[in-house]
């Protein structure tokens, strides 16, 4: 019997709506790692808000920073007056920034959502700089609103909308298993080489930019760390040329990757950072820290009505600092390398896993067609039809993952920085079954033209 609150969603929601169509669940309550469905099920999260709840649903650290902020009648939100809550926040968050980001630098707060805290730091930077390009990545992902889709590497989700701002160039993101030069695992070396000589190319056809826009690991992309020495190199290029380097950890940030910031393990520091997502411990939140020198805009240069949530600052506060505490980053690698430990178990007895990768607790699987003619570097075509086969089956069997990556074909885990190794084990287990279904019964995969569509 299907819920009456799905019936109803059905009708009344846009047909925008995306995680119902492939999780058509009503959800009633939710604790740590699980959420129970309204029928009684009870599922392993594994998407949590798409990390936006790094703790997990209904943490005591953040119900209880929650429940004395509601008791004591602080102010929810303020626009950008100021507060004892958001300067402890601020407080708390410079605490852990790297000492060369955090001496002299400012703190812009946005409309609650990653998307307009990149609109922010575009704007930001075209601003100090006097500069109109902004250069971002192939398989990039900045947020759904007008600007935030022009820097977004996704062609689907941009061809119905014209007129989105214009100087936008994207430059090869390293891809080992898809590597656009055709060299594998080296190809990150020629991609930092492509984009150095682009830039000093006077005849390349692009601006000096005014930024350069990069995830330090893509989520939405397909789950793909950036090497450590082509960040590297990315940060040596743009500082020699004095171009902003914009370091979009809306969904690294917080710990979820091994580090509390996902550029940490690199050792580089960016001039823009922009975070959402975990920092407000579940609740919306959205920030832009910036070095100072760049901060050349003038007063309502960016606005928007809930940038001053005091409730996410309070929460956002506690999270951060139980976060650094209990060592949940570096729990986070452990627990990480023990999924995809068990991931790659699975790979190995399987022909429609083409790779497993990741950071931390930010781990993808690539699906590919098991009898797909490979590439010259041995890579299969991708398996959309497949991905979403098994991630029903995961559903079936009480584990919520989502699809991603080009063409819809790698399933990311998401689980909270909590999870236990018991946890981790069962969730393999649950995803080794659905794997093992989906090969016995493979789904039709629709024709080129079909997934491009």
């Amino acid at each position: 019997m299907i819920d009456p609150l799905l019936t109803r969603q059905d009708s009344w929601e846009s047909n925008a709506r995306s995680y119902p169509r492939m999780l058509p669940l009503a959800l009633a309550r939710a604790k740590g790692m699980t959420v129970t469905a309204t029928d009684g099920r009870i599922f392993l999260d594994c998407l949590t808000g798409a990390g936006a709840l790094s703790l997990g649903h209904g943490h005591p650290v953040v119900v209880e920073a929650l429940e004395n902020a509601l008791a004591a009648g602080l102010p929810w939100q303020i626009l950008d007056l100021t507060t004892p809550a958001k300067d402890s926040f601020v407080t708390e968050l410079f605490s852990r920034l790297p000492a060369e980001l955090a001496r002299g630098g400012r703190i812009q707060f946005c409309g609650p959502s990653g998307a307009d805290a990149v609109e922010a730091a575009v704007k930001l930077t075209k601003i100090a700089t006097g500069r109109r390009s902004i250069l971002a990545f192939s398989g990039g992902y900045h947020g759904m609103t007008h600007g935030g889709m022009a820097v977004t590497g996704d062609v689907g989700v941009k061809a119905p909308i014209p007129g989105l701002p214009s100087d936008v160039y994207f430059l090869p993101y390293p891809y080992p298993y898809r590597c656009p030069f055709g060299v594998g695992e080296d190809g990150h070396r020629v991609a930092s080489r492509y984009v150095e000589r682009l830039l000093d190319d006077p005849m390349s056809g692009i601006a000096p930019p005014a930024a350069v826009l990069v995830e330090p690991v893509q989520g939405q992309g397909g789950v793909l760390p950036a090497p450590d020495e082509w960040l590297r190199e990315i940060r040596r290029i743009t500082a020699e040329r004095r171009i902003p380097l914009i370091l979009d950890e809306v969904q690294t940030g917080g710990g979820r990757t091994g580090t509390l910031f996902a550029f940490e393990r690199a050792g580089v520091v960016p001039d823009v950072l922009v975070l959402s997502k975990a920092l407000g411990g579940g609740l919306p939140l959205a920030v832009v820290v910036y070095r100072g020198e760049l901060d050349r805009w003038e007063p309502g240069a960016h606005a928007g009505t809930f940038r001053g949530n005091q409730l996410a600052m309070i929460t956002g506060a506690a999270a951060l600092r139980f976060t650094v505490e209990q060592r949940l980053p570096q729990h986070a690698a452990v627990m990480g390398d023990r999924l995809m430990a068990h991931l790659r178990s699975v790979q190995r007895s399987s022909t429609a896993i083409g790779a497993v990768r990741g950071r931390g607790l930010m781990i993808g699987v690539e699906i590919v067609a098991p009898n797909g003619a490979p590439d010259l570097l041995g890579a299969r075509p991708a398996a959309p039809a497949l991905a979403r086969t098994m991630q029903a089956n995961c559903l079936d069997r009480g584990l919520m993952v989502e699809v991603a990556g080009r063409h819809g074909s790698v399933v990311r885990f998401l689980p909270p920085l909590v999870i236990t190794a018991e946890q981790v084990d069962d969730v393999a287990e649950r995803f080794a079954d659905a794997v093992a279904a989906a090969e016995r019964t493979p789904a039709r995969e629709p024709e080129t033209a079909d997934m491009l569509s």
